[in-house]
């Protein structure tokens, strides 16, 4: 019998490099399942500076979790609101990384391209806050009153 490239093949080691390539297959599945299982397990959380604003959330950028002390009942709600947002998007903003820990553990140098996809992925949906501060630190950009809202976001066409 001829193989590929003219090669006589003998069946016997056929079989055995087809078993060999299932068994690679089968165990880069067990890889990525494991990578799988540990990222559900990924909480990242974050505090606003007085700690009066704690939230936590998933690798998939969910709230888990949001704890409010004492503090929080004195500021105006739309502070408030601010401060939330602020800290749940700090929180969101140390995923990829986490993720990619990860990858790299679960999988290393292993199908690098799909890690990066990921990675870059994830980075672009739950970019560092910080790298996207308002003109004047510290303070909360106004919210948009009601009924007011940027076309974009309403118009999808």
């Amino acid at each position: 019998m001829t193989g590929p490239g003219g090669l006589m093949r003998n069946p016997e080691q056929a079989a055995a490099d087809i078993d060999a390539w299932a068994q690679g297959l089968a165990d880069k599945a067990d890889r990525y399942r494991a990578a799988q299982e540990r990222t559900e397990e990924i909480r990242l959380s974050a505090a606003n500076s007085d700690n009066s604003v704690r939230v936590t959330v998933r690798a998939d950028g969910s709230v888990t979790g949001l704890e409010l002390s004492g503090r929080a009942s004195s500021m105006p709600l739309e502070e408030l609101s601010a401060q939330i947002l602020a800290t749940m998007h700090r929180a969101q903003a140390g995923i990829a990384d986490q993720v990619a820990e990860v990858m790299t553990e679960e999988i290393g140098d292993e199908d690098p391209e799909t890690r990066s996809l990921m990675v870059d992925n994830l980075r672009s949906r739950f970019p560092d806050p910080d790298e996207d501060e308002p003109e004047s630190p510290g303070e909360p950009e106004p919210p948009a009153a009601q009924g007011e809202a940027d076309d974009e976001d309403n118009n999808p066409w």
